[in-house]
Order: C-alpha cells, then structure tokens, then sequence
C-alpha cells in the first residue's frame, strides 16, 4: 500500500476503538487483579448486569427492548405482519379425542372447561391456515418482505400461526415474554426471529409496530388486551384503521355484548365496524385484500 493509500485508508477508519474491542481490553486488564478493578465500580457500565438491573435503569432497559427487536426485523427484511392473537389453552385438533378422554372422569364444571376448549379446537385449524395462506403469497414490496406471520410465540393458536407460517416453507415471529410460571417459545418459530420481551407494553408495542393486519381468535385476558388496546388507537386516530379480523362470533357475543356497549352510549355504533367477523381462514384473507387490493 502507498503512503497516498494508507492516508486515505485512515480517514476512513474510525478513531474510537467499538465497544466490543474494549471489552476486549478490559479483560486484559482485570488478568492482574488489584483491589481497584476486584470492585464492581470499575466494570465497563454496558458489562455490568448488576448496574443495569438496577431501578433507576428501567428507561434504559426500555430503550434497549425497544431497540433490539426493531434492528433485528429490519435486518431480517422484515416490512409488514400478519399479527394472531388468541388463547393459549385450545388443544390442536389432533389432541381434541384424548382431551375429552381425559376429561370423562372430571367432576362435571371442569369437564365441561375441557369440552368447551375442544369446541373451539377448529380455530386452531383456522390460525394454522390462514398463517399458511399468508405465507405462501411471500408478498415483496420495497425490497422488504410484508405479511411475515407473527405471534406471541407460545402455544395453542400462537403455535397454530407459526406452525402455518412453517408448513408453507415460511419463517415467522415469535414475540415471547418472561413469566413467572415456566414459559418457551413454540418450536415452529423461526429461531432468529424469536424475541423475547421482560416489558407486556414493549411487547404490545412491537406486535402494532408493522402490523397491516391482525387475526383475533377466541382467548382469555391477554387476547382481549391486546384487542381492546388495537381498537382503542384506531378509534381514537392514534394508528391508522386495518384490517383487524374477529374469529369465532358465538364465543365473542356471548363473552362480550358489543351492542350493549353501543346502546349505552360509550362507543359509537360505527365503532362496531373497525372490526370484521370471520369463521374461516378464506374470508380473512379475502377482507385482507380487499383492503389492500391485492392480488387474491
């Protein structure tokens, strides 16, 4: 190399050392402890678990679950999702004969908990296929992939998305989050795209962040936060209306008396039409792209 060269090379080059090389240094440097580097203060802050777990560091670690997920989607070319939610209870329908099996001997207000979740096993197949539906139309636009199937990576209908996502050769998100009770992602989720969350409103955050449309199925307290708080932001203009799609009508009227809250007053009745009843997986992508205009 010239001299020319390497003065061009060198105005190029960064004067500061990254930070993974001195972290790197610091190694080196506590081989020959002293009483001065033994002591937690003299730990480089970004390597100090201790430092950052502490109280007054919660805004920082809401900046970094904040900033993780979105440098790694959109490194993975991710543009858009399809967001499912639903229940972690339903069994698969595969599973549905040797619950009620299991469920004979039970006394009569549990089995009839076991009855009712198989009942609903057919969203499982609904979840599955409409994740498979999605993922087969692998949708580029603006060299970014659209319609990436994201779920909240655990089991039940969140498995049932990633499960269709894998069946049509597709990767999909799992969006987990630390519980007390033991908790993993689902093994369909495409390993790089598995995240995991300490935080349930950077959690929220992140599933509404490139949603273009979001599958409702029958679910408990968490399914029905997440659907109230998507409703919420469109009805009040904080994002802008998609298509969200509301599986399993039975379920949802008898849980949730829509037209009651109309009539008395606290919605407006055309906030009933931000969502769309769906029993099958063709019809919520048929209302997908006649949202959108897409090519079915």
């Amino acid at each position: 190399m010239t001299e020319e060269e390497k003065r061009k090379a060198e105005l190029g080059d960064r004067k500061f050392y990254p930070a993974q090389q001195e972290a790197e240094f610091e190694k080196k440097g506590l081989e020959q402890q002293t009483p001065q580097t033994a002591h937690p203060a003299y730990k480089l802050a970004f390597q100090d678990k201790d430092f950052l777990l502490r109280e007054e560091l919660r805004p920082v670690r809401f900046q970094l679950e904040l900033l993780k997920p979105e440098m790694l989607l959109d490194e993975a070319g991710v543009g858009s999702t399809m967001v499912m939610y639903g229940s972690a209870r339903i069994p698969p329908p595969e599973s549905a004969e040797e619950a009620l099996a299991s469920a004979k001997d039970l006394p009569d207000d549990e089995r009839i908990v076991v009855e009712n979740l198989v009942k609903k096993s057919k969203y499982y197949g609904e979840a599955r296929k409409l994740a498979r539906l999605v993922t087969e139309k692998s949708i580029i636009e603006g060299g970014k992939r659209q319609f990436v199937v994201c779920s909240g990576g655990g089991p039940s209908i969140m498995e049932a998305a990633n499960r269709g996502a894998s069946d049509a050769g597709g990767e999909s998100i799992g969006l987990n989050i630390i519980l007390p009770h033991e908790q993993a992602p689902n093994s369909y989720v495409t390993p790089y795209l598995s995240l995991n969350f300490h935080y349930f409103a950077l959690r929220k955050m992140h599933f509404l962040l490139r949603a273009k449309a979001v599958a409702v199925f029958p679910g408990g307290f968490g399914t029905f936060d997440e659907f109230f708080e998507l409703l919420t932001l469109i009805q009040t203009g904080k994002m802008k209306p998609m298509p969200i799609l509301l599986f399993g009508k039975d379920f949802w009227t008898r849980v949730v008396n829509f037209e009651a809250i109309a009539e008395e007053g606290t919605i407006s009745r055309k906030d009933l039409d931000l969502f769309r009843w769906c029993e099958t997986a063709d019809e919520a992508w048929a209302h997908i792209s006649a949202f959108y205009d897409l090519d079915r």
